[in-house]
């Protein structure tokens, strides 16, 4: 049985990140009820430097100019946010691409890595070619950062109100930003955790931020792809709801990344560099 593709948006509707679906829901005494239900969106998302497909990714398709910005950052395709000349979203039949156009030197970069990437929502890495190619390096990060535990436990109370999309389908990622206050600045939500940090990477680049003023939050495991795509863009600090794998944190610890995991209400753990971490409140 052929698997259907995604349905994508059409040029006369502009993209929804969620749809109505029936659902027979089963109860725990075998009672069924047939009701609806609003699912997240997953469309194909094609990034196209200077006319070249290079990566597809399954996305939802919201804040896909901050999500094409933040992974050539995160991925090291860009240096710095000049160096995209031009970033424009097209519908096609089967899914959307992505055009960017960039800086010569570093579509020539881009060609030399010869990757052709073919993303998911799961566990894959971004199809790096090698073994050798899965532990990138990563420049140290800086050492300003200094946060009271108070505004880890601030900024997790207020996380829910901000993930609109979640409430509605309990099913995406969000990675937000959040200020030494504990005061959430920015957040963006997708299917993906990695296209979710990608995106606030993308609208913080684009905006202006200076890494130093406050962290990251995300709302899934911080696997070795997300310490590195934070300290590729000079984040200090990254807390995740669920644990961290180990190889995240040795990444983290390599790039001086302070990384945290298990982020509840009664506490959180600190894996590496807790110099960033005042543990008496403000």
């Amino acid at each position: 049985m052929a698997i259907p593709c995604p349905r994508p948006p059409t040029p006369e509707a502009p993209p929804e990140t969620a749809r109505n679906r029936h659902a027979l829901r089963v109860g725990s005494t075998g009672t069924a009820v047939d009701r609806i239900e609003t699912l997240p969106e997953e469309v194909p998302v094609a990034l196209v430097y200077n006319g070249i497909s290079h990566a597809v990714m399954l996305a939802t398709p919201a804040e896909l100019e901050d999500f094409a910005l933040g992974f050539s950052l995160s991925e090291g395709i860009l240096e710095k946010p000049g160096q995209l000349y031009d970033c424009q979203v097209e519908v096609r039949e089967n899914g959307m691409e992505v055009h960017l156009e960039i800086a010569t030197e570093r579509f020539l970069g881009l060609k030399e890595r010869r990757r052709n990437l073919a993303g998911r929502t799961g566990c894959g890495l971004c199809g790096v070619e090698s073994l050798d190619a899965v532990c990138r390096p990563l420049p140290p990060v800086g050492r300003r950062l200094r946060l009271p535990v108070a505004a880890i436990h601030l900024a997790l109370a207020s996380l829910h109100e901000h993930q609109s999309l979640h409430r509605r389908t309990h099913a995406v990622h969000a990675a937000a930003w959040v200020d030494g206050a504990g005061r959430i600045l920015a957040i963006r939500e997708d299917v993906g955790r990695h296209n979710a940090l990608d995106k606030l990477i993308g609208h913080l680049a684009r905006t202006g931020f200076d890494a130093a003023t406050g962290f990251v939050l995300v709302t899934s495991r911080a696997s070795v792809e997300m310490a590195q795509k934070a300290a590729a863009v000079g984040m200090e600090l990254l807390f995740s709801i669920s644990a961290p794998t180990a190889l995240a944190v040795e990444t983290a610890e390599a790039a001086g990344l302070t990384l945290a995991g298990s982020v509840f209400d009664d506490g959180f753990s600190i894996h590496t560099h807790p110099e960033r971490i005042t543990l008496d409140s403000y």
